[in-house]
């Protein structure tokens, strides 16, 4: 039978609240949504636990996509690492799994995510900066020397020239004598976030979503243990969104993707497990346990009902979580220690698949070895010390929990229903839609922070007036000229007739309807480098300024 609430108790405790003193401004989430000051079984009217929540699992994957989760395997520990030339960045690789880390992720320089190479004009400056620079096959080659791909999960955070990188790292691993069926790790390969948040496009969205799910077939057949995609809420939320537009903006993104698959004629159920997602993990951590919980239900219920997909497999949100960059604060860095422990504490909380834990320095220069080691131990302690691992989905049938998942649905729905009425994603990217939803969202934040409404530690509260300067990595300015002298060394020895041969063959293939990924690793065999390759592209596509109208 049914508990019956006290009523007697219920008037008495909202008696006290009501002649409690009040806060001037109503508590919210970081999101700005209003928060009750109690949540009770009221707040749930209708809530079925057995449909609703589940088990483990089991559709609709509220409480998670394994039935044990981290009592049989932990989150893997996969932080983000790149800068200088490939062979500092091996280095670093090398001393993170020293370190006890459980994967590598890459970090690219900006020449290399808006597809130049290093000898390019417009790359003055920045070659292996805020990342490593990766200009052909042999930096891929020396960027994972060593490491036994065949043991080791790879995640590759690149989208403009992705299905490049990806054609380098498949005929690098081939030379390693490495089987690509396994092969194990994710190509971040999400272009349509760039035209929401992060500007790294190149060409205009429809020749871009191709060479997606290009990548998303070729893998299907060749590389099956590989996430040919990454769908990435976590940079729509760097750009101000709120956790509602993170997750909404995110499934519509995996939705289109979906759809354009499925029109080229593959089976969902041949590319839906293999499709994997990247988001935020930022202060309010009940949010974001609600936003996850929120995702994987709402990703269940589409992949079943409306995509028809027959496997559980398909049904299945996976995803990484990055602690939020935009919390990190320059004043008092070494407090951002503390927010980075409890943003990882609500990925774990949420059911991530792996985590990247932000270092304290971030906001002041690449990573330094002792930063980026206190940010590998902050994980380490969460999953070893804090019993956090020890029972599956902990905050399961909190009503509060359950209360904030149940309506990040019912707000991501209005989303979708929008993007919908406005066209589909390409339409409602053109007219300016998302880009003017985050900026709404950010400005509003913003304000409030000024106003002091939310209070910033160290920032517009608790300040300090002397602060003593942290130690960073400084990359040293010969990099660039090291790079760039090895890649005019390359270009000058290879075979210019095979090169020549290649690239019209990218040209070609561009044009038509067939996949690109043949084409793009005769390339890299021909040691062509990636800015050759996506100039070869821009001759079929053209390039893209931005968004036309807002």
């Amino acid at each position: 039978m049914a508990a019956v609430i006290d009523t007697a108790a219920q008037d008495r405790w909202e008696k006290e609240v009501a002649a409690a003193p009040v806060r001037p401004e109503p508590p919210s989430t970081v999101s700005g949504v209003p928060i009750e000051p109690l949540y009770t079984r009221n707040s749930l009217d209708g809530f079925n636990p057995d449909t609703e929540l589940g088990f483990p699992g089991q559709y609709p994957f509220t409480r998670g996509v394994h039935a044990t989760m981290y009592r049989s395997r932990l989150w893997t520990m996969r932080q983000f690492a790149g800068f200088g030339t490939a062979r500092q960045t091996n280095e670093r690789f090398r001393f993170l799994l020293a370190k006890g880390q459980t994967g590598l992720s890459t970090a690219f320089d900006l020449p290399t995510l808006m597809g130049l190479d290093s000898d390019d004009p417009r790359s003055l400056g920045e070659v292996g900066r805020l990342g490593v620079a990766v200009d052909t096959l042999d930096d891929m080659r020396t960027l994972f020397d060593g490491i036994d791909l065949n043991n080791v999960s790879v995640s590759m955070t690149i989208n403009a020239p992705a299905a490049i990188i990806m054609a380098f790292f498949l005929a690098n691993a081939q030379d390693q004598g490495v089987d690509w069926k396994q092969l194990r790790g994710t190509l971040q390969n999400d272009i349509l976030k760039e035209f929401h948040a992060q500007n790294e496009f190149v060409f205009p969205p429809e020749p871009h979503v191709r060479l997606v799910c290009d990548v998303i077939e070729y893998c299907a057949r060749e590389v099956p243990q590989w996430n040919p995609v990454s769908i990435s809420g976590y940079h729509i939320r760097e750009a101000g969104s709120t956790a509602v537009q993170e997750l909404a903006f995110t499934l519509a993104d995996g939705f289109h993707y979906i759809d354009t698959c499925l029109a080229r004629g593959m089976d969902i159920d041949d590319f839906a497990p293999r499709l994997s997602f990247f988001f935020n993990s930022h202060n309010d951590i009940f949010e974001e346990i609600a936003k996850y919980r929120a995702a994987r239900v709402l990703w269940a219920e589409t992949l079943r009902n409306k995509y028809g997909a027959r496997k559980e497999s398909s049904w299945k949100l996976r995803f990484h979580a990055q602690t939020a960059g935009c919390s990190l604060q320059d004043k008092q860095p070494e407090v951002n220690l503390i927010r980075v422990a409890y943003q990882a504490l609500a990925a774990a909380l949420g059911g991530c698949q792996s985590l990247h834990t932000n270092s304290m320095d971030e906001t002041l220069a690449l990573p330094s070895e002792h930063a980026v080691t206190l940010a590998l131990r902050t994980q380490q302690v969460l999953a070893h010390e804090t019993g956090v691992t020890n029972t599956v989905d902990p905050l399961g049938g909190s009503y509060f929990i359950e209360a904030l998942t149940r309506q990040m649905q019912q707000q991501a729905g209005g989303y979708f229903e929008k993007i919908e009425q406005l066209g589909g994603m390409l339409a409602a990217l053109e007219k300016g839609f998302f880009r003017r939803e985050i900026a709404d969202a950010a400005f509003a934040y913003q304000r409030d922070v000024d106003a002091q409404k939310k209070l910033i530690v160290g920032v517009n509260a608790f300040t300090e007036a002397e602060q003593k300067p942290l130690e960073t990595l400084v990359v040293d300015e010969q990099v660039e000229a090291e790079q760039v002298a090895s890649l005019g060394k390359l270009k000058w020895q290879r075979d210019a007739a095979e090169v020549a041969c290649v690239l019209a063959e990218v040209r070609r293939v561009a044009a038509t309807r067939e996949n690109l990924m043949p084409a793009f690793l005769q390339a890299a065999r021909a040691r062509c480098g990636v800015g050759e390759i996506m100039n070869a592209l821009a001759d079929v596509f053209g390039r893209y300024s931005g968004v036309a109208r807002w």
